[in-house]
């Protein structure tokens, strides 16, 4: 199994499900967590130290703010890297792109935003955790329509959870803007982040 795939995972399964618990088994204890922000639609605090600081930031801050969130990587997860069986790190990936929908919880306004993760990952004794994350946030458009629920079912329902790959992005974003109007601003995200 790859390790950091599982670790991915799990992070966007606490993040988007709200389950802040399971920050423990992902980073570790002394991670660090940075962000560079590209837009004023959403806010973090510029740096986050440590696993409990880290979950307080992406899952209950987070999610005290959004629900029902999606956080997709624009990979394929057969394209990451297997963890080093012998060796302790660090081991960085190349940038990834990634894609969230989501909605506010007051008001309903949908959110969706792209931008790149740096994943670092270290060994905490046997096992290995993520040591460092610096999120980039390129872009996050706040849509408050009447049609938000449903455009981010839509979305969500088009893409593959959580991996998809820029192919499948282009495809699915193409065929949503082209069968509703008013899902044209959506266009902006049929590219990954940076690409």
């Amino acid at each position: 199994m790859n390790d950091f795939a599982r670790l991915l995972e799990g992070y966007l399964h606490a993040k988007d499900d709200h389950l802040p618990h399971l920050i423990d088994g992902i980073f570790a204890p002394d991670a660090r967590l940075t962000f560079a922000l590209a837009t004023q639609n959403i806010a973090f605090p510029s740096r986050a130290d440590g696993a409990a600081a880290i979950a307080r930031t992406l899952v209950t801050d987070f999610g005290a703010q959004c629900h029902r969130c999606r956080t997709y990587c624009v990979v394929r997860r057969g394209d990451l890297p297997e963890a080093p069986r012998a060796g302790n790190g660090p081991v960085s990936l190349a940038p990834m792109p990634w894609l969230v929908v989501m909605q506010a919880r007051a008001g309903g306004a949908l959110r969706v935003g792209h931008g790149r993760y740096r994943w670092t990952f270290d060994r905490v004794g046997d096992d290995w955790r993520v040591s460092d994350l610096h999120i980039d946030i390129a872009r996050m458009d706040v849509v408050d329509d009447a049609c938000a629920d449903a455009w981010r079912a839509a979305i969500q329902q088009a893409l593959p959870y959580p991996w998809v790959d820029a192919p499948v992005l282009r495809a699915a974003v193409a065929r949503l803007v082209a069968g509703d109007a008013g899902l044209g601003w959506l266009a902006a995200f049929g590219e990954p982040a940076g690409a």
